[in-house]
């Protein structure tokens, strides 16, 4: 019975102490806290989140029921864009280091030890082949890059050997690089690796699906193979139909991943055009196709209020003769230009740009331009005693402040946005701030 006894009292402290992630960030007042996540191709689930000490220290400690494969460490927000991934095998403890310049690195866990020492040797005979055909001496040593290819080789073939039957061996043998047998010119090289780019990248590894790889491998193709082409939105699309093909095989919420994540960095990146054809082309059925309303609404919306389209309509209230007459925007003719601005009189930005718009608008020639503001608001009071400061606009009080329709029908998530509409109400421009906006006046506009 004793004995029976001491393993029911040890028991559960050995399962909730197995192993543990730990580390140290820095600078260390950088940093309040981090989040956890153990990654599948299907979710991220959460583990636990730990605060980070005044020495830039944290701990999780992972018990038996934790089983290896890929965790998410997230330090700031927004995760997506604050995070790296971390190999846990369930046999070995992982101690890293983190900073905000350098950014990981391993001080215990062979397997992350491992993959990081891999990435650093093969990122230094990238280096040294970039260096090469840097060179433009007319007399380079084509035996010299011949070894290098041959160092490049080795390399890769005595990692995969190491790393067999780790996590990390996935990365590995997915990150093989076109390895030329012999010398070639710096054009035929770069052809061969855009062509081979996927070669060993398998779309339905479920490993390569819980971690970063896919994403980080799908961007740098798309944004770097043809950089320094004439038209960049042509390369952009032959690229992405490059993609699509190599991850046509692989399950629909994969592609739809990967794909919804192409299509936020485009429209984040203001690439309208390319961002509208990865929708048309490619995501919008797949969010069809797995009923996501949410991603199909954001699809159509972002699509609606593209350069080009005309404006979203909604009434607006105009006097002629004296009198209150209710129009839509789109039959408003009294300017050859109008501008949708979207404000509110608790965002201190736009009190101070609202002005600068009012003095803008005084400086243009008549009938030149009609702003017509909305004012996202919980409570009319301070609005409507603020609309007399600026007698030239157009003034709409939009109710419910982030739920009003209109600003939903725009996309709007932030005060102050602006929306630059031509005489038929087609959208032309939608400058960041109003200095941007005067300069698209400016130059001839």
């Amino acid at each position: 019975m004793q004995r029976l006894l001491i393993i029911f009292v040890f028991f559960p402290s050995f399962l909730l102490a197995q192993h543990s992630i730990k580390g140290v960030f820095s600078p260390k007042e950088d940093y309040n806290f981090a989040i956890l996540y153990k990654v599948t191709p299907t979710i991220s689930e959460y583990v636990s989140n730990a605060e980070i000490q005044g020495d830039g220290s944290f701990q999780f400690q992972l018990d038996s029921t934790y089983t290896k494969g890929i965790y998410r460490l997230v330090y700031a927000v927004p995760q997506e864009d604050y995070n790296f991934d971390i190999i846990y095998n369930g046999k070995e403890d992982v101690e890293l280091t983190f900073n905000s310049e350098t950014g990981v690195k391993f001080d215990s866990s062979l397997e992350n030890k491992l993959l990081e020492s891999y990435t650093n040797s093969m990122l230094m005979i990238t280096n040294s082949i970039g260096n090469y055909f840097r060179d433009e001496s007319k007399d380079k040593d084509t035996l010299a890059l011949t070894k290098i290819f041959k160092t490049q080789k080795e390399t890769q073939s005595n990692f995969e050997e190491a790393s067999k039957g780790s996590i990390a061996s996935n990365f590995i043998k997915a990150n093989k690089p076109f390895i030329p047998k012999s010398s070639v010119d710096v054009k035929t090289y770069v052809q061969k690796l855009e062509k081979h780019y996927f070669d060993h990248v398998d779309f339905n590894n479920s490993v390569l699906q819980s971690s970063n790889f896919l994403t980080e491998r799908m961007l740098n193709y798309v944004f770097g193979n043809g950089a320094n082409s004439q038209d960049e939105i042509a390369n952009y699309k032959k690229n992405i139909n490059t993609l699509y093909q190599k991850i046509n095989s692989s399950p629909d919420h994969i592609k739809k991943n990967l794909l919804s994540i192409l299509w936020q960095q485009m429209a984040d990146l203001n690439i309208e055009s390319v961002a509208n054809f990865i929708a048309d082309t490619y995501l919008m059925d797949l969010a069809v196709s797995s009923n996501d309303q949410e991603l199909l609404r954001a699809l159509i919306l972002y699509n609606d209020i593209s350069i080009g389209k005309i404006a979203p309509d909604f009434e607006v209230e105009t006097k002629e003769k004296d009198k209150t007459i209710t129009k839509k925007l789109s039959q408003l003719n009294i300017a050859e230009n109008y501008i949708v601005v979207f404000w509110s009189t608790t965002c201190s930005h736009c009190l101070d740009e609202i002005p600068q718009l009012q003095n803008f608008i005084k400086s243009v020639e008549k009938n030149k331009v009609k702003v017509v503001a909305i004012a996202l608001e919980d409570e009319s009071y301070n609005w409507k005693n603020l609309t007399y400061d600026y007698p030239e606009f157009i003034h709409i009080y939009g109710d419910g402040k982030w739920n009003n329709d209109i600003g939903n029908r725009y996309g709007v998530t932030a005060t102050p946005s602006y929306f630059v509409l031509n005489a038929k109400k087609q959208i032309v421009a939608k400058p960041e701030d109003c200095d941007m906006l005067k300069e698209y006046f400016q130059d001839g506009n």
